[in-house]
């Protein structure tokens, strides 16, 4: 399996999207990047926020595209053109309707689920990447969706939200080592 050198956080830039269930992937990121010390930083030729982490042998990329959902593949494929980083050493953190909240899972490939986020990262550079999907939980009904994930999440869905981003955290050191498989038993033990 590759390694991460990767990881990108699917959201909504501004405050009016911020504390929304959509974001939960800008969450993940600035989790990550408060944990390793990095600031994000704007980056116009790679349209996001972008830092490098290089930590007890680890070099790795965290970005949050500033191009609003539907856009985000720009971004993603802007960054690892400029440092040839190969759609399979990319982690796409995004919020998952299909998951309660609490629940992190990892996966590789696969389509898009209606996400538009991910359905421009596919369209920009094909289904290779892996994938951090934060459960949100889903409304109850298609036509809720929308309004839904652009809603702020609950305090308590925000904390088990948090909390799921958390343990996400600490499988990171195996994704970048390119093991997997025990980032995906550590994880999804966890949950």
């Amino acid at each position: 399996m590759s390694s991460v050198r990767l990881i990108v956080g699917l959201g909504n830039p501004g405050d009016k999207y911020e504390q929304t269930r959509h974001n939960a992937g800008f969450w993940f990121v600035d989790e990550v990047a408060r944990q390793y010390g990095v600031e994000l930083r704007p980056e116009t030729k790679f349209l996001g926020l972008a830092a490098r982490v290089q930590s007890n042998g680890m070099d790795f990329w965290l970005l949050k595209p500033t191009t609003f959902m539907n856009r985000s593949g720009q971004s993603i494929q802007a960054l690892a053109k400029f440092y040839k980083i190969p759609v399979e050493s990319i982690l796409v953190v995004h919020d998952e309707l299909d998951l309660p909240p609490g629940t992190a899972k990892l996966k590789v490939s696969g389509g898009h689920g209606g996400h538009n986020g991910l359905r421009d990262m596919i369209a920009a550079m094909g289904k290779g990447f892996m994938r951090l999907r934060l459960g949100i939980g889903h409304p109850g009904h298609r036509d809720m969706v929308v309004d839904y994930v652009l809603k702020n999440a609950s305090k308590s869905d925000h904390q088990l939200i948090d909390d799921a981003s958390y343990a996400a955290t600490k499988v990171i050191p195996d994704l970048v080592k390119g093991d997997l498989a025990k980032a995906m038993q550590d994880l999804h033990t966890q949950n």
